[in-house]
């Protein structure tokens, strides 16, 4: 199966809680996708949106991949086939697959306002950097490269980069991405403001489970209403920033989780969140 999904996951024989791993195991297309592919990535995001007991979601490939995009060979074909079924009114879907689960499975326009942790080795083009620009914490390894490649090819990265990407780097930095269509190295990269950090190859895994672990420590209803308030005043005016902040807030501190931290403060103890 291309897209592995683990819930809770074990490694290096810890268990880690409410954390979705995501790996993308296709190395023989550079972890391209076709449409199926896709469809199963878009249904992992799902399942860490929808499932109150996962906090964290962490996306990786087997060693020297990461993603590539679409697998060009054959999710053309595929998508041309399901449009001309759903305009000749036959169906809306193919074996589950939708005409959307392409941008839904890169996060375009996908609200998850759980954590998401990239770790990322080998090629981060194309649909790769599209995914990357819906990632909040995102670790490298040397051999990493970084490319928003569709313009090589005569297309456009219509999967949110021309749109996100310059919201999250300084302007010259993603106009650098974005008008070269050359692939950079995880230290250009690093450089620019892209990434968190660049470690180890086998260091990576171990990086990113440190860092779920660094965040499923605080409360999952505190850390997700701060990254819908991020997120969400991001794409508004200061003032309407500040009346969203102010409507989180307000649902926080309503929480029991909200009640149980100062409790534990007091009591000099670890915190017990239940996420209610």
């Amino acid at each position: 199966m291309a897209i592995r999904v683990e819930r809770h996951p074990t490694h290096a024989g810890v268990r880690h809680d409410h954390v979705l791993l995501i790996t993308i195991d296709r190395p023989e297309a550079r972890n391209s996708c076709d449409l199926y592919h896709f469809r199963d990535l878009a249904a992992a995001w799902r399942e860490l949106r929808y499932d109150d007991e996962l906090w964290v979601g962490i996306v990786t490939g087997v060693p020297g991949n990461f993603m590539s995009g679409a697998d060009l060979k054959t999710y053309i074909p595929q998508v041309t086939e399901l449009i001309e079924k759903i305009n000749a009114g036959d169906v809306a879907e193919i074996d589950g697959c939708r005409l959307d689960d392409g941008t839904r499975a890169v996060l375009r326009d996908v609200k998850i306002y759980k954590p998401i942790i990239a770790a990322i080795d080998g090629p981060c083009v194309a649909g790769g950097m599209e995914m990357l620009g819906g990632i909040d914490i995102r670790i490298a390894t040397p051999r990493a490269t970084f490319g928003v490649m569709e313009p090589k090819r005569g297309l456009f990265a219509g999967g949110g980069t021309t749109a996100r990407l310059p919201r999250q780097l300084s302007f010259p930095a993603a106009m650098e991405f974005l008008l070269t269509a050359e692939a950079f190295p995880a230290s250009r990269a690093l450089e620019l403001g892209l990434l968190n950090e660049v470690v180890a190859e086998e260091e990576l895994m171990d990086r990113a489970f440190e860092w779920a672990r660094r965040i499923t420590a605080n409360a999952p209803l505190a850390v997700q209403a701060t990254k819908e308030s991020v997120i969400r005043g991001l794409s508004t005016t200061l003032a309407e920033a500040y009346g969203i902040e102010a409507e989180l807030s307000k649902a926080v501190f309503a929480t029991a989780d909200a009640k149980e931290g100062p409790l534990a403060f007091k009591e000099k103890r670890a915190p017990n969140w239940t996420g209610t």
